[in-house]
């Protein structure tokens, strides 16, 4: 379990260098549009749910405190 979690961990440390932007600021400096910029979107915010879901449970949150947790964190990372 261990393990997994800092695999886990590490393909989130590398993508959070990319992801030091939010995903509406890296889809526009890459110029992207119509169907690309839904995928490139859809799958930046899913990331940035598994990432805050990560951070929420590294902190020990549970129930509401989780779930407002999350939301803002994607919210923040999306730029939406």
């Amino acid at each position: 379990m261990k393990f997994v979690l800092a695999v886990l961990m590490s393909v989130c440390l590398s993508g959070a260098a990319l992801a030091d932007a939010t995903c509406s600021a890296t889809a526009k400096d890459k110029k992207l549009a119509g169907a690309a910029l839904k995928s490139f979107m859809t799958k930046c915010e899913k990331d940035a749910q598994a990432k805050c879901d990560l951070d929420a449970k590294a902190k020990n949150l549970h129930g509401a405190a989780q779930t407002s947790f999350t939301k803002k964190c994607v919210k923040d990372a999306s730029g939406v």
